[in-house]
């Protein structure tokens, strides 16, 4: 039961990135593709209707590790305070951009809303990519399992190339979805960068995957869990011959697929660990050392999935009701 409980909570991570990992790549691309005022309008517009919902993932997440393994929220929440303000300040100035820009017919506030819009979206990528890179990393945590660290430590090479991989991934993630969502030339400028981006996703992913290998000791060997980089190449090599041919949808669900089989193997190489130590080999907090009680686990566990049910059920709804060509000029 307690892999079970593992496998929920990457599962409920991993749909939390694809789902709002398409709306801030929309934001933090909105620069580079959106014009005119119109324009970017229209870039809000396209994950207006979802935003919110993409988030309660993250959110029940949040909620189900308190759940399912206490000791590991407690050092997450309190070892990270600082990490986590500046996580809420972002998802903060995200939401009031998206609510705010169309009640003030300013175009001083137009710009200024924009701006927050889509820097905050790239900076809470990129948080959440070095976060990702200094679990992988391992973390320096005390014989109680809390993190004795300094936020200057998080800022490491590693992990830096991590979260700016993570923007870089899901800006193109985000450019697949506005290809499917708007019309005229914002989205073939769209289709345009995606494809360039390509380029430096290949250049991006071996990078941080030989960084990988290197940063945690690891060799090249014809295991189970080596192999998997190689789902991640052919998603991504899919990716490339559904842009060039313009099929807009195949391209989506490869990028959902390269993102699914890179977060994948990041669970596979953390497994049985959900805040390792750093020096890596030395012991964290596993998911054995910080599970519950056997009742509580079972509990937290029939909860979760009927939960994820009813999110599961909900958010098909929504998006058979929302999803649609947005026009541009409209």
């Amino acid at each position: 039961m307690t892999v079970v409980a593992f496998v929920l909570i990457a599962f409920m991570l991993l749909v939390y990135v694809l789902l709002d990992g398409y709306d801030l790549g929309v934001a933090a691309a909105t620069p580079l593709v959106a014009r005119s005022d119109r324009e970017r309008a229209a870039s809000m517009a396209a994950i207006g209707p979802f935003w919110n919902g993409n988030e309660v993932w993250l959110i029940a997440a949040g909620g189900v590790l308190f759940a399912l393994f206490p000791k590991a929220y407690a050092s997450v929440f309190s070892g990270f305070y600082l990490p986590f303000i500046i996580v809420l300040w972002l998802l903060m100035f995200r939401g009031i951009a998206m609510e705010v820009r169309g009640h003030f017919p300013s175009a001083i506030w137009h710009e200024f809303w924009d701006t927050a819009f889509w820097l905050a979206s790239a900076l809470l990528v990129v948080v959440f990519g070095v976060a990702l890179g200094n679990l992988l990393r391992g973390l320096p945590l005390d014989a109680a399992g809390y993190f004795r660290g300094t936020f200057a430590y998080l800022l490491n090479g590693y992990a830096l190339l991590v979260g700016f991989f993570a923007l870089e991934v899901l800006v193109q993630h985000g450019l697949s979805f506005l290809i499917l969502r708007v019309d005229g030339a914002l989205s073939e400028r769209a289709r345009r960068l995606s494809g360039a981006l390509w380029w430096v996703s290949l250049v991006a992913y071996v990078a941080v995957t030989a960084a990988t290998f290197i940063e945690r000791g690891m060799a090249l060997t014809l295991s189970p869990l080596d192999m998997l980089p190689l789902f991640s190449l052919a998603s991504l090599l899919a990716m490339k011959a559904c842009i060039a041919s313009k099929r807009d949808a195949g391209a989506f669900i490869a990028s959902c697929a390269f993102i699914a089989t890179l977060l994948i193997e990041a669970a596979a190489t953390l497994f049985p660990y959900l805040l390792p130590a750093r020096p890596l080999g030395q012991g964290g907090i596993s998911i054995f050392d910080a599970q519950p009680g056997p009742v509580a686990l079972v509990t937290a566990i029939v909860s979760t999935l009927a939960g994820l049910c009813a999110v599961i059920v909900y958010g098909s709804f929504a998006a058979r009701r929302m999803l649609g060509k947005l026009h541009v000029d409209e």
